[in-house]
């Protein structure tokens, strides 16, 4: 029964027009708009709704359920259950919320379940790079350590990386769409020659690479080049390895290294971060270090989140909310936790720029790749 009063107080709040009055004669700084507040107390609701669909379409995600239900027709609770493999009342009560969500269609009558083919192709694994069953996981996964970033927001500090359950899986699934999946067709074309370039053979590293996934599909691809990738993670290094070993590439190494502590000279044609630089602890000594480690005629390709330093030049971004919300609960407390400078994921185009230039850099071009509306692409050289 308790778990009903605050959304009964809610809807009370909504249709009661004395309440409203009420905060008009209670308020000394504004009038109260009842519409204005009536629709807001909407909206309110429409969000808590959105966040619980996103934590079920991450479940739906993580366990095949959507993959599932693409390849079938309209279906019963149970031969749902059966086809993924899963516990029939967990299922019937996900599928409660993917209906009234009008996610997936319910017939009545049959008491059968059916996720419509223009839904699918945008929630299923055959769907990627549009998938955003993918990138829903990352509401579950920053809400697992609210408790530790509410904790900052008394005291300060950061939470390490240690602390994020699967994030490199998670990472890896949503790179493997927005980097990897784009790297031949849009990435890679973006530098005027730089495909050519890798067909005849050059050095190239990936600096905070993660799993190594676009590392190892380049690899795949020139096997003319050699390529490198660093990343602090012991974990997502073995990981990496072990797909080297499976694919059998005899043309990349991953190595466990903390971006501040690499100190190459003059050693790579080309150098890649894709979202890394703004969670660093040391993001200034991680970008000179690329500095010295590119070649006098090298190439660094820096992808990282579109925005500005300017609060108000992002208001109309169309991911902006998502975004300031994983870089809150992520980028910038594992930076934070290292005692960096927390810039966070929306630190700037205008700060980034700054800072290259800081690092070394004379030639920076920002780029926006038609199939990518969230990053820039920087093309930068010494």
């Amino acid at each position: 029964m308790t778990s009903s009063i605050p959304f009964s107080f809610f809807w009370e709040f909504i249709m009661t027009t004395n309440t409203l009055t009420q905060l008009n004669r209670q308020s000394d700084l504004q009038p109260v708009d009842e519409q204005i507040s009536a629709a807001f107390a909407e909206r309110l609701l429409n969000i808590l709704n959105s966040g619980a669909l996103a934590s079920m379409l991450s479940i739906g995600h993580r366990t095949g359920l959507l993959d599932t239900m693409a390849t079938l027709g309209a279906s019963t609770s149970k031969q749902i259950a059966e086809a993924a493999g899963l516990n029939e009342r967990y299922v019937r009560e996900w599928l409660g919320a993917m209906v009234t969500g009008r996610i997936v269609e319910y017939d009545s009558t049959r008491k059968t379940y059916i996720l419509p083919a223009e839904n699918a192709a945008f929630l299923t694994r055959s769907a990627s790079p549009n998938n955003l069953a993918t990138t829903m996981q990352f509401i579950p996964l920053v809400g697992a350590v609210e408790d530790a970033i509410v904790d900052c927001f008394y005291h300060g500090g950061g939470v390490p990386y240690s602390a994020y359950n699967r994030f490199h899986e998670v990472m890896a699934e949503d790179s493997a769409q927005t980097a990897v999946a784009a790297l031949e067709s849009y990435i890679l074309p973006a530098a005027p020659g730089l495909k050519e370039q890798l067909l005849r053979g050059i050095t190239v590293a990936d600096i905070g690479c993660g799993r190594g996934c676009a590392l190892l599909a380049l690899a795949s691809l020139f096997p003319n080049s050699h390529f490198v990738g660093y990343d602090l993670s012991n974990e997502t290094i073995d990981w990496a390895n072990t797909e080297v070993q499976r694919l059998g590439l005899g043309n990349i190494s991953f190595y466990a290294q903390d971006a501040a502590q690499i100190a190459k000279r003059d050693r790579y044609d080309l150098i890649f971060t894709f979202d890394a630089v703004h969670d660093q602890a040391q993001p200034d000594v991680v970008l000179q270090n690329i500095y010295r480690a590119l070649k006098p005629e090298g190439l660094y390709l820096m992808q990282d989140i579109r925005s500005s330093v300017h609060l108000e030049k992002n208001i109309d971004l169309p991911a902006a909310p998502l975004l300031y919300t994983i870089s809150c609960n992520h980028c910038t407390a594992v930076s934070l936790a290292a005692g960096g400078p927390g810039l966070g994921a929306m630190w700037g185009e205008e700060l980034a720029v700054d800072m290259l230039k800081a690092a070394g850099f004379t030639h920076i071009e920002v780029k926006q790749l038609e199939h990518d509306f969230q990053n820039n692409y920087y093309l930068i050289r010494k």
